[in-house]
C-alpha cells in the first residue's frame, strides 16, 4: 500500500513564494497577470529597438493535473510505460486544434527581410551564445542581460519573487545548495547502497543511485537523437525506439522490485523530511521573513 505524500517542513515557505497554496483559479489569475506584465514589457522594449511587437497573452494558461495518470510506483503502470519516457499516458492522443495558439507577430516577422528577421530575433531573445560560452555538452550559463527584451522582461517580473531579491540572496543560495546536496546525506546513501545491491543481484549492475536507472534510458534516448544527421529522426514506432521502450520497461520493473525490497519510497521521504526539518531549524528567521514578504506581495 502506498504511503500518502506528506507536507514537508519547507512546503509552507515554498507555497507562499510560488503559490502552491493557491486554488487553481488563483494560480491561473496570478499566471495571467505575470504573463501580461512580461509581454507588455517586451512590447515596450521591442518598440524601443525599432520593431513592432504585439503582446502575446493568448497563450497564458496553466495545465493542471491531478497526477492520477502518473503512477511510477504502480506495477501495472510500470509494466506498460516503464518510467514514462518512450511511452506515456496521452502520447498518442490528438492535439485539440483549439488549444494551439498562433503567434500574433508571425505575419509581421514574415514581412521582414532575412537580415531584419535576424535582428528581430536577436532583439527579442539576445544573440546566440559564442563558442567560448558553450560548455562541452552544449549547455551555457544563462545571463538575462544578454537575453534581449524577453530576458529583461522575465527578470523584471521575477523581481516580484522575494527569493530573487537582494534581501534574500543568501537564503536563495542556501536553498540551492540544499536542493543540490540533500540526497548526498548518509540516509540517502544507505538507501541507494541497498537498492544498488539489489539491482546488481537482479542482473543490473553498475548503478550507485536510484535515479541513475532512469537516467540511463534518458541518455540512450538523447544519444539516439544526437546521431540523427538528416531526416525526421526516430518515431515512436521505429524499431530502435520500440527496442529502447522494451528495455526501459524491463529495467523499470526491476527498479520497482528493488525499491519495494528496500522500502525506498518511505525511506527517502523520511530522509527528506529530516533534512528539511534541520534546514528550517537552521534558517527559521530568514524563512519566516521570506514567507511574510511573499504573502505581502500577493495581498
Amino acid at each position: 500500500m502506498e504511503s500518502e505524500q506528506e507536507e514537508t517542513p519547507l512546503t509552507p515557505y515554498m507555497n507562499a513564494v510560488y503559490g502552491g497554496d493557491l486554488s487553481e483559479e488563483e494560480q491561473q489569475a496570478r499566471f495571467d497577470e505575470q504573463n501580461t506584465q512580461r509581454e507588455e514589457l517586451t512590447a515596450t522594449c521591442m518598440t524601443e529597438e525599432g520593431f513592432e511587437y504585439i503582446p502575446n497573452t493568448a497563450s497564458s494558461s496553466i495545465s493542471f493535473s491531478s497526477g492520477e495518470e502518473w503512477k511510477p510506483d504502480d506495477r501495472d503502470w510500470v509494466a506498460q510505460y516503464g518510467y514514462g519516457m518512450i511511452d506515456f499516458p496521452g502520447r498518442d492522443e490528438p492535439v485539440d486544434p483549439e488549444q494551439t495558439v498562433e503567434d500574433p507577430n508571425a505575419d509581421y516577422v514574415q514581412s521582414l527581410s532575412e537580415s531584419e528577421q535576424t535582428a528581430y530575433w536577436e532583439a527579442l531573445y539576445g544573440p546566440s551564445p559564442s563558442e567560448d560560452e558553450l560548455a562541452e555538452d552544449g549547455s551555457y550559463e544563462y545571463d538575462w542581460t544578454k537575453g534581449g527584451c524577453s530576458g529583461m522582461a522575465q527578470h523584471e517580473v521575477q523581481d516580484a519573487d522575494p527569493l530573487a531579491t537582494e534581501e534574500f540572496a543568501a537564503l536563495s543560495e542556501s536553498l540551492n545548495d540544499f536542493w543540490n546536496t540533500v540526497q548526498d546525506g548518509p540516509e540517502f546513501a544507505e538507501l541507494n547502497s541497498a537498492w544498488a545491491a539489489c539491482m546488481d543481484e537482479a542482473g543490473q549492475p553498475g548503478f550507485t543511485e536510484q535515479m541513475e536507472a532512469q537516467q540511463s534510458i534518458n541518455d540512450e534516448y538523447n544519444a539516439m537523437w544526437e546521431n540523427v544527421t538528416e531526416g525526421p529522426g526516430p518515431t515512436p514506432d521505429s524499431p530502435e525506439m520500440v527496442e529502447l521502450g522494451q528495455k526501459e520497461i524491463a529495467l523499470a520493473l526491476i527498479d520497482l522490485d528493488c525499491r519495494e525490497d528496500v522500502d525506498f519510497r518511505d525511506g527517502s521521504q523520511a530522509a527528506q523530511f529530516a533534512a528539511e526539518e534541520k534546514f528550517v531549524a537552521d534558517h527559521k528567521t530568514e524563512l519566516e521573513a521570506l514567507k511574510a514578504a511573499a504573502e505581502q506581495a500577493r495581498s
